[in-house]
Order: structure tokens, then C-alpha cells, then sequence
């Protein structure tokens, strides 16, 4: 029997320090997270290993005694952070569940992925970055609505109802606020108004591209100005709907465009691709998620039913992903 270690970060080991916002352990897992995932992985014929986080792993990295590590851990601090177990991991020689280093530092910096995605011809908002709200200067490439949020974070987080701002005072007042509050530059993007999708892909050399899942907020598909928040993935109001209610023209658009963004950062293993859709039906991809949330609650765990499938087996079609990839199978 394979032993499988898990690597992953818990809300409840994050210590808030003095000025950090609400959300800073918004990335990290749930122990319940971690619990079901283990079973999963168990359920498919494994003996499973927590290991934990970056620290744990580097402590306990000469005896691991583990055939592959099933990688869900966010990192610490940086935009280099979700790279630090992956790095680890290819130091030491050990195989690993999901994208390798590059490609997960590469993906968090929203701006490095946007620079990616237009070197490939993949549509993507319009976008500046700026350090500081004392560094914004006439932006005349870009037209309101603008979405302003931090260069490399995940979960939503510093989106808020006044991320979108509609004229250059409320830009000021969002860039200052993400700049001091996240200690990082801002990026600043045209909001795309229509309607968001998520697409999960799953595999290597002829990766599944999953059914298209829809974004419902406050009981409506056509979102328009609405967006995806950090209090609204805590609340009721958010919806994932599966399979989206589209027509086969847009599902296969997003399908193919998921697939070229998945192959253009080279994810491995499993991903996650976010879309804004404009009321003409152009979409825009929003970024590549290489680490995406495996909660029950999240989208695989209904992409999982409705392909017929259950959780423990979308799980194990990860692994056996990375399993055949490393020769492992």
C-alpha cells in the first residue's frame, strides 16, 4: 500500500499579528477540510501522513517515508509562498500532487499571470498596477468601472463592495486602501459587467476539462455589477450553479480557453480557471487558480455529482494524475 503525505495550512495555526485585515488566513484550510480530504484519500486504497505546513515539512523532511505528497498548502508570507512546500519537496526528491513551484509563483502575482495570458493571445481584462495611491497617475488606458485588488492573493481576499470603483477619487481612496492594508501593490482592471463561470480541469497529457459551473449571487446569474467578495463567499449568497445554464457555443468557449490558460502556466495534476463573461458574450479569464480550494463546499465536490462521481473519486482521479506522471502507478 503507497503512503500518501498531506501537506496543507490551517486557519487555526495562522497567529494574527498586529495591522494584518480579517482575512489574512482566509487561504488556509478548515481542520474539517483537512479530515475529509484524508479520508478520501484513504477511501482509494492509500495509507495517509498529515504532515502540515512549510515548517512541519521542513523539520520532518529527511524522514518523510511517504511514496507522494498530495500538496495543498498556501505558504506562509510573500508572493513566493505557496511555492515553499512544492521547493521543498523537489529539493529533497520527493513526488508531489499539483503544480510545481514556478508555476504557483507565477500564478498567485495576478500580474505575471496577466502578462502570461496576453503573451498568448488569451483575452483578460485591461490592467495597470500601482505601488501607491501617490503613484497614480492619468490613466488613460483603462475606463471605469475599475476593479481594484491585491497583486498576489487568493480567496477574494481585499475584495469588498467598494473594490469597484467608478471614478478617480473612489480608485484613489481602494489603491491606498489594499497598498497599506496588504503591504503590496494594487491591480487595477477594467470590470468586466456580465456574468462570472469557474472551469476545473483534471489530468496531464489529455487533461478533462469539467463541466462549466456558474456564479449565482443574491439569487441572479446575470450578475452585472455584482462580483465575487470576501463576505459573500462567508455568507448564503453565493451559489455555485452546475452545469452552468449556457449554450453549447460559450460552454465550449470557456472549455477551450480554460485548457490553453491551463497549458500556458504548465499546471499540473488539477486547477481551476475564473471567468467574466460581458453582456455581448466575450469572456475574460480572471486568473488560473493551480491550488484550488478542494472543500466540499467548494466546486469540486459539485462537479464531482454531477458527472456522477463522488468526492473520494474526484479526489483520486487527482492523484492518479500525479500518480502516472511521476511513474508512481
Amino acid at each position: 500500500m503507497k503512503t500518501v503525505g498531506l501537506t496543507y495550512d490551517l486557519k487555526t495555526d495562522y497567529k494574527f499579528k498586529e495591522g494584518d485585515p480579517l482575512d489574512a488566513n482566509a487561504e488556509f484550510d478548515h481542520p474539517s477540510t483537512i479530515d475529509v480530504i484524508g479520508k478520501a484519500i484513504a477511501a482509494n486504497g492509500f495509507k495517509v501522513k498529515k504532515i502540515g505546513n512549510a515548517v512541519n515539512l521542513l523539520e520532518k523532511i529527511d524522514n518523510l517515508e511517504v511514496d507522494i505528497v498530495f500538496n495543498i498548502s498556501e505558504g506562509l508570507t510573500g508572493r513566493n509562498r505557496e511555492s515553499q512546500v512544492p521547493i521543498l519537496l523537489e529539493m529533497a526528491g520527493v513526488p508531489f500532487v499539483g503544480a510545481d513551484a514556478l508555476t504557483l509563483g507565477l500564478t498567485l502575482d495576478k500580474v505575471m499571470a496577466k502578462k502570461i495570458f496576453i503573451a498568448e493571445g488569451i483575452p483578460t481584462p485591461r490592467f495597470f498596477e500601482v505601488n501607491s495611491a501617490e503613484a497614480l497617475a492619468n490613466n488613460d488606458h483603462c475606463r471605469f468601472p475599475l476593479i481594484v485588488k491585491p497583486r498576489f492573493e487568493g480567496s477574494s481576499k481585499g475584495l469588498s463592495e467598494s473594490s469597484r470603483v467608478e471614478n478617480a477619487d473612489e480608485l484613489k481612496k481602494q489603491v491606498d486602501f489594499i497598498t497599506r492594508t496588504y503591504k503590496q501593490p494594487a491591480l487595477v482592471e477594467e470590470f468586466i459587467s456580465g456574468q462570472e463561470f469557474t472551469v476545473a480541469i483534471v489530468g496531464n497529457e489529455n487533461p478533462e476539462i469539467m463541466p462549466v459551473v456558474q456564479i449565482k449571487i443574491d439569487g441572479r446569474l446575470k450578475l452585472n455589477e455584482k462580483f465575487y467578495t470576501f463576505a459573500r463567499i462567508t455568507s448564503d449568497r453565493l451559489e455555485y450553479i452546475c452545469p452552468a445554464k449556457i449554450n453549447h457555443e460559450l460552454k465550449d468557449k470557456l472549455g477551450d480557453l480554460a485548457l490553453k490558460v491551463y497549458r500556458s502556466v504548465e499546471c499540473r495534476d488539477f486547477g481551476r480557471v475564473d471567468f467574466r463573461v460581458d453582456n455581448e458574450g466575450k469572456p475574460y479569464v480572471l486568473e488560473i487558480n493551480p491550488l484550488p480550494s478542494l472543500s466540499t463546499e467548494d466546486v469540486f465536490m459539485l462537479i464531482a455529482q454531477n458527472i456522477g462521481i463522488t468526492y473520494e473519486q474526484m479526489l483520486g482521479k487527482i492523484l492518479n494524475s500525479a500518480l502516472l506522471r511521476n511513474g508512481l502507478n
